[in-house]
Formats: C-alpha cells, structure tokens, sequence
C-alpha cells in the first residue's frame, strides 16, 4: 500500500521551513490505518508486556497496536501531564530543553516497544529510552510510523528504529 498517498504535506508549519507530515487523511480512512497498525506489527520480532505511546500521537500508535497484538500501554508524556508518582527525565531540544515523564511502578523484566508517529532528530526517542530503562523496562524495539531520513539525528543517538514509511 502507499501509505505516502495518505499523508499531507503542509509547508511551513509549524513554523517557518518546516514541512509538517499530516497523517489526519491517514487516520481517517478505516482500512489504511488498520493495514499500517498491522504492518508495522510486523516490523517488531517480539510481542512486548507493554507498549510505550510518545506523547501525543505515539498514543495513537501504541493504544492500536496494544488492542490489536496484545500487551498494555504505557504514556510518556511532557512535564506536568500525569498525576504522582513518576519518574522524570530532562533533555535537551535544538532550541531548548524539555520535561517527559512516566508513571513509576514496579516493572522490572518486563519488555517494552517504544511508539510514536514521526522519527526526526532523535532527541524525544532517546530520552524516552532512557526514561524507560530508568523505570525498569527492558526496551526490545523503537517503532514509528515516518522516518525523516533527511533530518540530522542527535549527537549520540544509538537506537535502530523501525519504521512503515521514510522520506529522504
């Protein structure tokens, strides 16, 4: 399937030369969303205990693979969005820094696949897998729906990351 067909490409937003992939026609359409959940299903070797949805479209992602494959789903989410107790990692943003979080609670040994929509520079990815492993799972995959092959990844990035669809 092509699923690039499905995807729009809104020219300088959210700010000025970017180009912003909108997956909403995506979403929308029944059988392509349910054939992308299983396809990228098929990118992963293993059935995780828990998959771990990036804020806020990751959720998405992770609450339909989790329904369809089984497994629970776990929220990391920016600074100040889940209630007490979590677990908090700070990283570093091309223009800034920035607060995710997890919930705590005992999951040592259990497997997770991190999910979000879009991989880019690799900062929120890494400082989830971080986050993850300072919570106590063992992260067996990092899934995405778009690759931007072309944007430069962060200084450090060590993670293979499995995606559907790749722009370069």
């Amino acid at each position: 399937m092509l699923y690039k067909d499905y995807i729009i490409e809104v020219p300088n937003f959210p700010e000025e030369g970017v180009n912003f992939k909108d997956i909403s026609p995506l979403l929308a359409n029944e059988e392509v969303f349910g054939d992308a959940i299983v396809e990228m299903r098929n990118l992963t070797h293993k059935v995780p205990d828990y998959w771990i949805g990036i804020d806020a479209r990751g959720f998405i992602f992770a609450s339909a693979l989790a329904t369809y494959c089984g497994g629970g789903i776990v929220m990391c989410r920016k600074g100040g969005k889940l209630p007490p107790p979590v677990t908090r990692k700070r990283y570093q943003l091309e223009y800034g820094t920035e607060w995710i979080e997890m919930k705590s609670w005992p999951c040592d040994s259990l497997t997770a696949v991190i999910v979000d929509d879009v991989f880019a520079t690799g900062g929120t990815l890494q400082a989830t897998n971080d986050l993850a492993k300072m919570v106590g799972y063992d992260v067996i995959d990092n899934l995405v729906l778009i690759d931007l092959l072309y944007v430069p990844t962060v200084e450090g990035f060590n993670f293979k990351v499995r995606s559907l669809i790749s722009y370069e």
